[in-house]
């Protein structure tokens, strides 16, 4: 898969590990940002470690478990993908070199294939779960697709920044997205095309549960003779 990397050092306090963070653009098309470059204080070694969200799940200490929003599938490009932002980064940090470096080909736009998950909760505007796959090397997971007013839209991954809106309302950064409108269009209508399948399907099956349990009321009325 063609992409672009981008790293940025941090001149982070003392005791903190982040060392930087780094940016890939699949194609010029489909951005993920907030990638940490971390260092392992007693082996002295740096690695990569994508963005996470702090799921609804404890472990057997009961201490909060974070997931990744996006990560590579194979350990194939698992290894190319984090071998090629450590060496963005040791390319920054040489004083004859550019503050940011890029590595990779970039191409117009990736494949891609997308799932989708129908979830309703009473309360809730979220109506479904999406992830998309990436020529099946990276995968983005927790891709909302949310009700409006008028219509359901998709919502990429965010997280909670320190800035507030004009009314005092926290304002949110998207992790991951598409950069133009272009792939923008292509992958959203994907993910909301993907979505009413599903959802038929969904209730196709709940019909048919419906049916074997209770009965198919139609056919009852029609086999019922008349009094």
């Amino acid at each position: 898969m063609k992409y672009s990397i981008k790293v940025n050092e941090v001149r982070a306090r003392d005791g903190s590990n982040i060392k930087g963070f780094a940016t890939v653009v699949f194609g010029d098309s489909f951005k993920i940002t907030n990638i940490a470059i971390l260092e392992n204080k007693e082996k002295g070694e740096l690695f990569v470690s994508m963005p996470r969200y702090r799921s609804n799940e404890r472990d057997e200490k009961n201490s909060v478990i974070y997931k990744d929003v996006c990560n590579p599938i194979t350990a194939e490009f698992r290894e190319e993908l984090y071998t090629n932002i450590l060496g963005a980064y040791a390319k920054i940090r040489e004083p004859e070199k550019a503050e940011t470096q890029t590595q990779g080909k970039t191409q117009e736009m990736p494949e891609f294939s997308v799932t989708v998950t129908p979830y309703e909760r009473e309360g809730s505007n979220i109506k479904g779960l999406a992830r998309i796959y990436f020529e099946n090397s990276f995968i983005v997971n927790n891709v909302n697709i949310l009700q409006g007013k008028e219509k359901i839209f998709v919502s990429m991954p965010s997280y909670k920044t320190k800035q507030v809106d004009e009314n005092g309302k926290p304002i949110y950064q998207d992790v991951c997205y598409p950069v133009t409108k272009d792939f923008r269009e292509k992958l959203y209508n994907e993910i909301i095309a993907e979505y009413e399948k599903a959802k038929d399907k969904s209730n196709e099956k709940a019909r048919e549960n419906a049916e074997q349990n209770h009965g198919n009321p139609d056919k009852d009325k029609k086999d019922t003779p008349f009094r």
